[in-house]
């Protein structure tokens, strides 16, 4: 896919997801992709309670992983979806914010934004709201946002550096990341790398662990980790069955702080309040306080 431009790998990839958006059947495998079904969601790491609690077509097996068991959210913070699909991370989320929380989900392609609202309306939740936009260009305000979640997503922009940048530009100090995506553990051969469903798949597009760390420092983020999930290679199998992916690529989970804040008063986890310190003379300063 390397000698597309960069709109034209944005309209390939709408143009799929739009056909999983109206249950056109894509000629791909269950998985990142599409084609849902309840034991792939349950592989990725969510719970039945998960799959019980979203309206029918919300959860459409879109993703690589479960950034909500990362993410640790509280009631009250404002939550970034990118590539929000049907809504399932979205609804989800909403749950742990709360009322006095919101949650934005920002996906590219009309038919699926279509879907998440219609979704919200038969839930009848009032805290998510869905918008148009991509990625790259996010339409969400400077600083206004406590944490970003993406499940199987950026791997899919031609632009990741774009990405993080913005992501980056509306966290608000001691804001964090906690996203699932696909990265690339060796080159793609070439019959993978310029295959049309490999890169709607989540799989051509994705980059490497090295590249991903440094496209966040180069954004300014801090406390920067990302790690292999164990046992997802073997479901890059199910996706792509007989191309031999899984042997290049594997999902993983990325997380990073936008330095500054005050986490802890947000009523964030342990973890998270840790990463919010400034350094050694901060954390003295907690110590005796």
């Amino acid at each position: 896919m390397s000698n597309q431009t960069k709109d034209e790998i944005r309209s390939v990839v709408r143009e799929q997801y739009a056909k999983v958006a109206n249950a056109v059947a894509p000629s791909c495998a269950p998985g990142c992709c599409g084609g849902f079904s309840p034991e792939m969601s349950l592989k990725l790491g969510y719970t039945p309670e998960d799959l019980s609690s979203v309206p029918e077509g919300a959860n459409m097996g879109l993703g690589c992983g479960n950034p909500q068991a990362i993410a640790a959210l509280a009631p009250g913070e404002t939550v970034l979806d990118l590539g929000a699909g049907g809504g399932f991370d979205c609804f989800l989320a909403a749950k742990q914010v709360g009322p006095t929380g919101k949650v934005i989900g920002v996906d590219m392609t009309p038919d699926m934004v279509s879907k998440a609202r219609a979704n919200a309306q038969k839930l009848g939740t009032t805290n998510v709201d869905f918008r148009l936009g991509e990625i790259e260009h996010l339409p969400v305000a400077d600083q206004s946002v406590d944490v970003i979640l993406s499940n199987c997503v950026i791997n899919l922009s031609p632009d990741k550096a774009a990405v993080f940048r913005d992501a980056f530009r509306l966290l608000k100090p001691g804001g964090r990341l906690a996203i699932s995506d696909v990265v690339q553990l060796q080159p793609l051969p070439d019959a993978l790398a310029k295959d049309v469903m490999a890169l709607t798949g989540c799989v051509a597009g994705a980059a490497t662990i090295d590249s991903i760390r440094e496209l966040l420092r180069a954004a300014g983020f801090e406390q920067i980790e990302v790690k292999e999930r164990p046992g997802s290679r073997a479901l890059i199998a199910e996706w792509m069955p007989g191309s031999g992916a899984e042997d290049y690529v594997t999902s993983a989970t990325i997380e990073a702080t936008r330095p500054g804040g005050a986490a802890v008063e947000k009523g964030a986890s342990t973890k998270t309040a840790a990463r919010a310190c400034c350094g050694p003379s901060c954390c003295e300063e907690e110590k005796s306080a």
